[in-house]
């Protein structure tokens, strides 16, 4: 049996499942995961097993994967057993400082997107913009001009019409390019298919404590070009990711410390999302663990776990014998390595369900309890997995051969990547990131959007005998637990959300998760739209102390509209007033029943998003047109000074007239509480146009949000970066 959520069935139709030439689903879930089973178990045959072997293998994977207690990433479940037959996620391309390598290696990331995967890129051998080019006695244009390039290319390629493509520039801080880097993503227009990381090195960190001066170093000649303080650039980064949370930082030098194989070379960049370090031509494959599904009725399951390591170090090492490379460098280089990531997903369900609060000591405990045991077990199935397959060709002369382990199959067995879309599909929380919320809007199989209350959420009320319809009702309309009169303390502190987690806890969660990780962790660390600065950091420079390999972070609305472009500029500084209303603008009209007649809505947006609100009733005139006017024009104000729907719809919601009435199942207690009603709907389900800045889907135009160092859609499934 199968046990996918009912919210999982559209996603699976729309991304996963084998169709017809007309669209139409040609198989059942169970059926996929059934393909995905026979194409990874036929991998066995390769290691001499028979036929009745690999039907017990086959067997267990199915067997794992319809309990969900793991999923592999999505080009795993969309590519296996079909032509296309590419089953990875994450390849590192190697970009060299010369025009052949540039284009050689353009070319081949078209063919990876192609073919489902993304992109990471270190552009730090590039020499800096006006340097000499001897070939053709000019000067170089540097590497952002051809990070947009890519951009460029990047667009016009469709992943098979179930992914685009995503991808990851690097910068070495010690490069002379380094501040148009930092502050190229301020204008929020630019690189939408890329993320930005800037390679933060030992050197430039010592620096940085010691408020010393920097060299930067051009990269064709090894020589300084110029001094900077160190401080100042670590500013620059700071304020540019409190605007526009790009770009991320990696540790590049810790990274490289931990690189299990040297003599290959060093680490210069990562996949889209950060969390997993390449070398050139590298590739990997991932899957997730769901830590909801190691919880019993005993409580956590560490047999269960256990046995799902196991069978997932096996699978996985069959991904790489039965995936179809897009390149035969990267299937060279990868079965030189054999690096594989197992990580999780569930993992705020599971504290919940273990009755621990997230920002705890308790959940770090559990954190570091349920990865080391992950990583422990992992490599002890990849070392008995070595002894009958051999060891990964490239351990000899490793870090691990030094570590007195002389059976090893794969170079690295653990990542914490983002399961945007495979966490939906399992019904759990993405990642190791708290609940997003207590309400989500759902998408069902007749296309309908229901808002659904988090199911452990209603099972905590009914445990502590405290669930009533009148909570519920409170909860579905607020949608967060702020002020929800006779709810115990217990269950909002377990049911804080991303946003109500302080940034220290965030860093402090992703840190205990590093310590047992073989390569990074995934994680946006969130912060509120009134966050300052210098909280951003503090939380930089707390991921340094922590010894995270990397972090990113998002302040809540930073996106939604045009950054200052004046880097030194502080947020305290800035005045609020309306931007100007723009000639044309894009919208719907809701028709709402209330009890005063029928009210009908415009929601309008322009290229920053929702900008204003008119309303007017079918048949009125005198005093009630005119404050449904006045509303109107008030509510547009604030919407074009930068508040937020959501602050409007709170203000609004629950204003009462003598004359309230109901409308589909929904009682409309006014009309400003029918404004507020249709506000809501138009802002969480992207009715209106709103502009990449704002973070809109591309596929179902919801707003997207940021999870796991990536974008995501809750409601249909998409998700940039997996």
């Amino acid at each position: 049996m199968v046990r996918f959520p009912d919210t999982a069935l559209p996603i699976l139709e729309k991304r996963y499942l084998k169709k017809d030439s007309a669209g139409k689903p040609v198989e059942s879930p169970a059926q996929m995961l059934e393909r995905v089973a026979d194409h990874v178990a036929r991998a066995d045959a390769v290691f001499g097993a028979g036929r009745s072997e690999i039907a017990k293998t086959r067997e267990r994977f199915f067997k794992a994967m319809a309990n969900l207690w793991f999923l592999p990433n999505s080009p795993t479940l969309m590519n296996a057993g079909r032509r296309l037959g590419q089953l990875a996620a994450c390849f590192v391309l190697p970009v060299e400082d010369s025009m052949q390598s540039i284009f050689d290696t353009l070319r081949n990331t078209a063919l990876i997107h192609k073919s489902g995967g993304g992109t990471g890129f270190s552009f730090s051998r590039i020499r800096p913009a006006g340097d000499t080019v001897s070939s053709t006695a000019g000067v170089s244009s540097g590497p952002l001009s051809f990070i947009e390039v890519y951009d460029v290319a990047t667009e016009t390629v469709k992943q098979g019409g179930t992914r685009r493509g995503a991808n990851m520039a690097v910068l070495r801080v010690d490069h002379p390019d380094i501040e148009a880097f930092i502050t190229a993503k301020n204008d929020t227009r630019r690189l939408n298919n890329f993320n930005l990381s800037v390679a933060l090195t030992g050197r430039f960190l010592t620096a940085l404590k010691n408020e010393t001066g920097f060299d930067l170093v051009n990269p064709r000649t090894g020589k300084s070009v110029r001094s900077v303080s160190a401080r100042r650039l670590f500013d620059l980064i700071v304020r540019s990711a409190w605007a526009t949370g790009e770009p991320g930082i990696i540790f590049i030098d810790r990274i490289n410390a931990a690189n299990p194989t040297p003599a290959l070379g060093e680490i210069e960049a990562t996949n889209p999302c950060g969390e997993q370090p390449l070398l050139a031509y590298e590739s990997c494959t991932l899957a997730s663990i769901n830590l909801a599904a190691m919880v019993t009725a005993r409580g956590f399951s560490f047999a269960r776990l256990k046995s799902c390591v196991q069978t997932l170090v096996h699978f996985l090492d069959n991904v790489i014998e039965v995936n179809r490379y897009p390149l035969p460098e990267i299937e060279e280089k990868t079965r030189l390595t054999r690096k594989i990531g197992i990580g999780v997903m569930g993992f705020a369900d599971m504290l919940i369900k273990l009755n621990v609060a997230y920002d705890s000591s308790e959940a770090l405990k559990w954190a570091e309890r349920v990865m080391s045991f992950i990583n422990k077990e992992g490599r002890l199935a990849s070392a008995r997995l070595a002894r009958r397959r051999g060891n990964f060709p490239a351990f000899n002369g490793s870090v691990l051969e030094k570590t007195d382990c002389r059976f090893m199959r794969n170079a690295t067995v653990t990542t914490i990547a983002p399961t945007g879309t495979i966490s939906l599909l399992a019904g759990v929380s993405s990642g190791i990131e708290p609940i997003f919320a207590v309400v989500h809007q759902r998408r069902m199989l007749d296309d309908t959007i229901v808002e659904q209350v988090h199911p452990l959420f209603v099972r905590q009320l009914r445990k502590a005998k405290v669930y009533s319809r009148k909570i519920m009702d409170q909860v579905t309309q607020k949608g967060d637990l702020n002020d929800i009169s006779g709810l115990p303390d217990s269950i909002k502190r377990l049911f804080r959300t991303a946003h109500d987690i302080s940034p220290l806890w965030h860093v402090k969660i992703q840190a205990a998760f590093q310590k047992h990780t073989d390569n990074a962790v995934s994680k946006t660390v969130n912060f509120p739209a009134d966050a300052t600065i210098e909280d951003v950091a503090r939380a930089f420079e707390q991921a340094a102390d922590e010894n995270c390999k990397g972090i990113t972070i998002y302040r809540n609305g930073s996106r939604s509209r045009q950054v200052i472009s004046r880097a030194a500029e502080k947020p305290e500084s800035l005045r609020i007033a309306p931007r100007p209303r723009p000639e044309r603008t894009f919208g719907m009209t809701e028709r709402i029943k209330t009890g005063c007649g029928k009210l009908y809505v415009t929601i309008n947006s322009d290229t920053e998003g929702i900008c204003e609100v008119f309303a007017q009733m079918g048949k009125t005139g005198g005093c009630a047109s005119s404050q449904i006017e006045a509303a109107g024009r008030l509510i547009s104000l604030a919407l074009r000074s930068g508040v937020k729907p959501e602050a409007i719809v709170r203000q609004l919601t629950g204003i009462r007239c003598p004359s309230p009435t109901w409308q589909n199942g929904t009682m409309v207690l006014s009309c400003p509480d029918a404004m507020a009603q249709v506000l809501k709907r138009a802002a969480n389900t992207g009715d209106t146009p709103i502009p990449p800045a704002e973070g809109v889907c591309p596929e179902c135009s919801s707003r997207l949000l940021h999870e796991e160092g990536c974008l995501i859609c809750k409601r249909c499934g998409y998700s940039k970066c997996n």
